[in-house]
């Protein structure tokens, strides 16, 4: 048995917190991830007020840094809220993902995660009765 379909939860996470929405890319969830950044995006640009953002003439350094001291309490707490909801999202994603990969072709119980044959329709260690899987190509 080859694990050539599982996602790494952890990758999703670190991708996920360097940018909003890598995450979800990696694990191929197109949608979800321009839901991620474009949601980060919008709080990003609809709480920084329009007086604190340097203009092009001023784009120095000090002027950055005074936008970013001046920017307001709730555009900080938004964006550590928005960025912690989508790295939760990408591991979730990532797990639900590969533990539906793992029911999906036999090999584990949805229960008690234990091994199983492919021909029963039940788990033989906690008698929890199991979907009938399609083969493929029927």
């Amino acid at each position: 048995m080859t694990d050539s379909g599982r996602k790494r939860p952890l990758l999703a996470v670190v991708l996920a917190f360097i940018f909003p929405g890598l995450g979800h890319f990696y694990l191929r969830k197109w949608g979800r991830g321009l839901l991620w950044l474009g949601l980060t995006l919008a709080v990003s640009t609809l709480l920084v007020v329009s007086g604190i953002v340097p203009m092009l003439d001023e784009f120095t350094t000090e002027a950055v840094l005074a936008a970013y001291r001046a920017r307001p309490q709730e555009a900080t707490i938004a964006s550590v809220v928005i960025s912690t909801l989508n790295v939760a999202d990408a591991y979730w994603v990532a797990i639900r993902e590969n533990r539906s990969q793992e029911i999906e072709s036999g090999r584990k119980c949805p229960n008690c995660g234990r091994e199983l044959d492919q021909d029963i329709d039940f788990c033989h260690w906690c008698t929890t009765r199991l979907e009938p899987v399609e083969a493929d190509g029927q």
